[in-house]
């Protein structure tokens, strides 16, 4: 009689929080998912980043501050300069085209908006914003949010108008115009030229990102690893 030794059991993968396991919209670059112009597009965004042009260096850290409560960045996914971002865009005099009333300039909304923040932090806590505790951050943008804030910093310009129309605003637009962030909620960039077939409800094509479905991680992670290859 042959005695067998039991098989080391395998170890389970640890479970994830990511919808999309293992699902890289930069590896549909060179496919027919994308045109060259959607290729030209994305390497110019990847390419944002280095130092500011358009903030101060402690108003760059400030934002990047805030950018970090209002879009905190999961992990395990290339993490997005979301600060760099908005001051490429604001750089650019890249506007909405129109602005709430009593609001300035997006230019200028942002240089107040971020003075008045200071002095808000200073006054609430004793210190700048970027020292201040996770909780108190929070806080403080939860004031502005809901219009509680009054030093005189803030001048005309309402602190909630502030941050609905203009703060929070271009943090989450700055957030999901990056690859990354397509990534995480499983997007596919813009699908020219090839478009898509199976339209029907909850159907997919073998190059859109595979969504973890009924805890099945290991299915969605080997149809995400082949979506470039198609």
């Amino acid at each position: 009689m042959i005695c067998r030794m039991p098989e080391k059991p395998t170890k389970p993968a640890p479970p994830t929080k990511d919808r999309f396991p293992e699902y890289d919209v930069l590896s549909k670059r060179l496919t027919p998912s994308w045109n060259e112009t959607t290729r030209e597009v994305i390497a110019q965004r990847l390419a944002i980043g280095g130092k500011p042009k358009f903030f101060t260096a402690e108003e760059f850290r400030m934002v990047g501050a805030i950018a970090a409560r209002i879009v905190p960045q999961p992990p395990g996914r290339p993490p997005i300069p979301v600060a760099a971002l908005v001051d490429e865009k604001l750089h650019r005099g890249q506007g909405d085209g129109y602005r709430q009333a009593g609001m300035p300039r997006d230019e200028a909304a942002w240089r107040q908006g971020l003075r008045a923040l200071q002095v808000e932090a200073a006054a609430a806590f004793g210190k700048p914003f970027r020292e201040l505790s996770e909780t108190e951050q929070d806080a403080l943008l939860a004031r502005m949010q809901k219009g509680k804030l009054k030093a005189r910093s803030w001048g005309r310009m309402r602190p909630e108008v502030f941050f609905r129309m203009r703060m929070a605003r271009d943090l989450v637009l700055a957030y999901y115009a990056h690859p990354s962030a397509w990534s995480q909620i499983g997007w596919g960039g813009p699908a020219s030229p090839r478009g898509y077939v199976r339209m029907d409800y909850d159907e997919r094509d073998p190059w859109e990102a595979a969504e973890v479905k009924d805890g099945d991680v290991e299915t969605a992670r080997r149809k995400n690893r082949h979506v470039g290859s198609l």
